[in-house]
């Protein structure tokens, strides 16, 4: 086994589109206009994502789609997982809470087949939607937690006590980054590349004290809505779904690879490149990989 082979969770966009509107990205009447078409193209772009992240080297598991549950295919919301536990997510909006169960499903499949260890819930009352709203960050051994639109702050609680790891709890401040992966990612190296924007005052304090000035890289406006920032990190390699040739060039300055996989279908929902993926195989500084490899022979 390749100790260092990153696993990673999707589902196949059979039952995708846009039939509700919880957050501004979403409307309903312009997907219906032309739904065949948009239908299509949501496989095509999330087939050319799927390959190239096995090009890159990922296993894939995957989640079984299910009709009447189009967001399913964001499986980044499904949990939180780290060190082989997995903590299942809690949805704030009705339209959502019918994907609990399936993934909940899915995840005891993963753990009969020896990819997760256990599996753990939120207290009744908590919302909190997985790793879309907790951002792990390898350098700093922390998670960059999101709270406000969909999760709660009393959540933190409940990861810090699961994982044994710190939680930093930023507020989001912009209804168009309703999702702290929409608005951070941690890269490899340990840069943290964000929105200012989508932050209030206090929150970006807290990233400008625990990130110095020489790892933060603000994401403009323009590649904000493009979702530059919902990037997956394969090795050195970033794969994102669009970003402008000023941050691009920061980023291969920085030693990156960067990847562009257009992922328009799933932009009108709100969600790209990092929202399609959650990271099965992440570990925090205290657990040595040479463990969890030789527990997933």
């Amino acid at each position: 086994m390749n100790q260092n082979k990153p696993r990673l969770l999707m589902c196949r966009p059979d039952h995708f589109g846009v039939e509700y509107a919880i957050n501004p990205w979403m409307h309903p009447d312009d997907w219906q206009h032309d739904a065949r078409h948009l239908a299509e193209q949501s496989h095509r772009e999330w087939d050319a994502l799927r390959e190239t992240l096995s090009f890159l080297g990922a296993a894939i598991e995957f989640v079984p789609p299910v009709a009447g549950v189009p967001d399913l295919v964001f499986t980044a919301n499904a949990a939180l997982v780290l060190d082989r536990k997995a903590l299942l997510a809690r949805f704030r909006h009705p339209q959502r809470r019918k994907e609990e169960g399936h993934y909940e499903a899915a995840f005891r499949m993963l753990q009969a087949k020896g990819l997760i260890d256990s599996i753990h819930k939120f207290p009744d009352g908590i919302s909190h939607e997985g790793a879309g709203d907790c951002v792990f960050d390898r350098a700093r051994d922390l998670f960059w937690m999101g709270y406000g639109p969909r999760s709660d702050v009393a959540s933190r609680e409940t990861v810090e006590d699961v994982f044994d790891v710190e939680a930093v709890p930023l507020e989001l401040a912009d209804p168009r980054f309703y999702h702290m992966d929409t608005a951070l990612s941690a890269l490899p190296n340990g840069e943290v590349m964000y929105v200012p924007e989508a932050f209030t005052a206090k929150g970006r304090a807290v990233i400008e004290g625990r990130v110095n000035a020489g790892q933060r890289i603000e994401i403009g406006m323009d590649d904000a809505c493009q979702l530059a920032a919902n990037t997956v990190c394969i090795g050195d390699t970033l794969v994102n779904p669009g970003c402008g040739p000023k941050l691009r060039a920061e980023l291969e300055g920085r030693g990156y690879k960067v990847v562009t996989v257009p992922l328009g279908s799933f932009l009108r929902s709100g969600g790209a490149a990092f929202c399609l993926t959650l990271r099965l195989d992440r570990l925090s500084a205290s657990v040595p990989q040479a463990q969890v490899t030789a527990a997933m022979r």
